[in-house]
């Protein structure tokens, strides 16, 4: 009788303490999952996160790379004035004819002296090569925006 009791009990303790085990071992496997999911979205983000700094890296040389060639061009610019009044006084240049109607406070050429037709050709090489400087630098201006554009686009 007595081990009929000790039975009866035990019986449930035991079966208990096999549910609370085994309750046990599935939250530890459900954690163990949990922890592996976590690590797996972990290493997603840190995959993203290092290819949009890769991408940002790329932009930033690319943009650099066209910054320096602008200031390459401005500074090579800054020889244009320079070489085109020279062109102009040693007549590799010649000036379109619209340039000079452009002045149109001054007397003819004709009735001007000698000095005031010097100076006036004088003043036409050196506006010459200040306007030739002037589309260059705009022109080195657009393509240095292109690019920066283009390489937007491709990315």
């Amino acid at each position: 009788m007595i081990l009929t009791r000790v039975l009866l009990i035990a019986l449930p303790v035991v079966g208990l303490m096999g549910f609370a085990a085994g309750w046990v071992w599935r939250g530890d496997r459900a954690e163990g999952n949990e922890a592996r999911q976590q690590a797996s979205v972990s290493a997603a983000q840190v995959a993203q996160v290092n290819e949009a700094r890769a991408t940002e890296h790329a932009q930033a040389q690319t943009l650099a790379t066209i910054g320096a060639k602008h200031e390459e061009d401005r500074t090579a610019a800054a020889t244009v004035p320079a070489a085109v009044v020279a062109g102009v006084r040693d007549g590799s240049l010649q000036l379109r004819d619209d340039l000079a109607t452009c002045n149109t406070a001054r007397l003819s050429q004709a009735v001007a002296g000698t000095i005031e037709r010097d100076q006036a050709a004088q003043l036409r090489a050196e506006v010459a090569g200040a306007l030739v400087q002037i589309g260059r630098d705009a022109d080195d201006h657009v393509r240095a925006c292109q690019a920066v554009i283009r390489a937007d686009r491709e990315q």
